[in-house]
Formats: C-alpha cells, sequence, structure tokens
C-alpha cells in the first residue's frame, strides 16, 4: 500500500535514497550545473523509484519563481496569433514551463485584470502577442516581472519587441522575380494603415531601386486585404499596363484574387505573368491555381525567439528596442513551373 497524504514522500527521502544531501538532490532535481552527472542520475533514479513529486509552489517559494509564464493576446483565435502562441508554448515546455494563456480581445479593461490576475499567480513573466505588427500600448513601467511583445512593437522604446521582417520578407520576394528575368514588376496591397503594407513595399521598392527598375504601376496599389480586391485591382492594372511580367501581392488572399483575374484574362501563371503572395496562408497558398510562391512569416519561431528573450530578462539579461525575425521565401508553381504530371501531355 501507498503511503497516507500524511506520510507523503520527500525531498530527504530522495536524497536518503540516493546517499546525498538534500541541497543536492534539490540542485539535482532543479537542473542545476552544480551537480556531478553520476550523482544527479542517482537522484532522479531514487525520485523515479519513490514516485517522488516536488511541490510547485514550494519550490516556487524556495527560488522566487514559480516557472510559470503568462501569455497575453488580443486574438486568440486569430490566423497569426496561433502560430506564435505554438512555436512560445513549445519553447516553454522544452524548459519545463507552465503557460497560463489569457485572451483580451482587444479590451483594454481585460487585458488589465488579466495582468493583476497573472501578478497575483505570480508569473514569473509576460510576453504580449499583437495581432498585427503595428505599434501598440505598453504594459505599466512598475510591473514587477519582465515582459516581451510578439508580432506588436511596444509603444515604449525600453521595451523588447520581437517582430517579422516585412521589409526583408519583400526583399526576398522581389531579389526571386529579379533572378527569373521579371523586369515589369507591379504590387498589389492592404490599406496604407497598416505598416506591414507600407513595410512590404518599401522593400520592394528598394530591391528594384538598386536594379534600376521603375515599379509597374507607378505606385503601390492600396486597398484591402481580400480576394475582393485582388481580382479588381488585377482587372484594372492589366487594363491600364498590360506589358508587366510580374505581381507580387501583400497577402495571400490578394494574390489568389489577381491569379483568378490573371485566368480569366487569358494570361498563363508564371509564363506571362509571375505572382507572388505573402504569409504563405495555406488555404490560399497551396490550394492557388497554379501553387503560390509566398513568403513566409516563420511565426512559430517568432514566438519562440521571443521566449528566449523573456528567459534571458528573468535572468538578468534583457534586451531593448525591436528585433526583427527573418522571412523565408516558399517557391511553388506560380513563379516557377513543377514537373507536369505524369501522364499529362502538352495541349
Amino acid at each position: 500500500m501507498g503511503r497516507r497524504r500524511s506520510e507523503a514522500i520527500t525531498l530527504a527521502d530522495v536524497a536518503r535514497r540516493a546517499g546525498c544531501s538534500v541541497a543536492t538532490a534539490s540542485k539535482a532535481l532543479n537542473a542545476r550545473d552544480q551537480v556531478a552527472e553520476a550523482t544527479r542520475q542517482r537522484v532522479l533514479d531514487a525520485a523515479a523509484e519513490l514516485s517522488f513529486h516536488p511541490n510547485a509552489l514550494a519550490r516556487g517559494l524556495i527560488s522566487g519563481r514559480t516557472r510559470a509564464i503568462g501569455l497575453l493576446t488580443d486574438e486568440l483565435g486569430g490566423r497569426f496569433s496561433i502560430p506564435i502562441l505554438l512555436g512560445a508554448e513549445n519553447a516553454l515546455g522544452n524548459e519545463r514551463m507552465s503557460v497560463l494563456l489569457c485572451d483580451a480581445r482587444g479590451d483594454d479593461a481585460r487585458r488589465r485584470h488579466y495582468v493583476t490576475t497573472l501578478l497575483a499567480r505570480q508569473v514569473d513573466g509576460f510576453i504580449v502577442v499583437g495581432d498585427n505588427n503595428d505599434l501598440r500600448p505598453a504594459l505599466p513601467r512598475n510591473l514587477p516581472v519582465p515582459v516581451v511583445y510578439a508580432y506588436g512593437e511596444s509603444g515604449h522604446p525600453d521595451d523588447v519587441s520581437v517582430i517579422a521582417d516585412d521589409e526583408g520578407g519583400a526583399r526576398l520576394a522581389a531579389d526571386h522575380l529579379i533572378s527569373l528575368g521579371r523586369r515589369r514588376i507591379a504590387h498589389i496591397t492592404g490599406p496604407r494603415g497598416y505598416r506591414a503594407a507600407r513595410d512590404r513595399a518599401a522593400g520592394l521598392r528598394a530591391v528594384l531601386a538598386e536594379h534600376d527598375l521603375p515599379l509597374a504601376g507607378g505606385e503601390p496599389w492600396y486597398g484591402e486585404w481580400s480576394q475582393r480586391w485582388g481580382r479588381l485591382a488585377a482587372h484594372r492594372l492589366l487594363a491600364a499596363h498590360p506589358g508587366l511580367d510580374a505581381i507580387f501581392c501583400g497577402n495571400d488572399q490578394i494574390a489568389a484574387g489577381v491569379a483568378q483575374t490573371l485566368r480569366e484574362r487569358g494570361r498563363r501563371i508564371p509564363d506571362d505573368v509571375a505572382l507572388v503572395g505573402y504569409d504563405n496562408w495555406t488555404e490560399f497558398a497551396a490550394d492557388c491555381r497554379p501553387p503560390l510562391t509566398t513568403v513566409d512569416l516563420n511565426l512559430e519561431e517568432l514566438g519562440a525567439t521571443a521566449v528566449r528573450h523573456l528567459f534571458a530578462a528573468i535572468e538578468g539579461h534583457p534586451s531593448r528596442g525591436v528585433l526583427r525575425e527573418p522571412c523565408r521565401l516558399v517557391v511553388r508553381d506560380s513563379t516557377v513551373p513543377g514537373p507536369e504530371p505524369a501522364g499529362r501531355r502538352p495541349g
């Protein structure tokens, strides 16, 4: 029979079984560096044999840490939030940290409530996940724990914010199109008020300028983040500039709409017009006809990077300023055609 609650296994029992001091057993179980590997293994074996489960609250009181992190988001079900949260949760889980997730839904009162509640739970720090790359109000400066902002830049310059490198991602797309011999490249994107739209346009124009190439259409075509806008803008753009040979779109939804218009007007993709999107949203990119070359934001890695900076801050080595996570180009048939399917013959 197992012990009664009053006779629960203690750290002293583990130390006695492993033949070491209580302090050494504690260091071994907490993965501290000051313990010889053979001793650590004896302690772990003893803990397993005795089914010892250290009391998390007691460990927190002793160390001053609870090994719990508060994750605050404004859009829990959002397409951008979920991969960031997955990346952060994986990184935290690898370090055996607990995650307390709260969705403020863009409401300041809810956010203040969650901050107060999580502080009462004695979290070791906060990661604040934005719903876009734009500036956002910072949490109060008097918080007793560090804060890292992910996919949303804090309005305070002393905070650390990890955001996607949208300008760098656009440069990848532009370099790719130019490497394929495209010289008349247009840009259809979302609302001018979004920093992501402005940064992506800036990245494209910078690369075109380096190659002494004009932007086809004269200026970026700002509009909506929608297929409808992609269809409409492509009709207008092709009517005004029929000689263009590539279109870089501000997101995959726009690109899917552009692809539809190109097909309707008899323009072959990529033979006549190469097409690049942004975000690598599978619903639009992989299912587009043809599959869409696009820029992936690496959002899971962005979340993991935010965790690494939070850990460093907890250890007394905080960062500050804006850190831009590199994007990557995913090449598909809309710029570089793949092999013909088996059994298919040229028409």
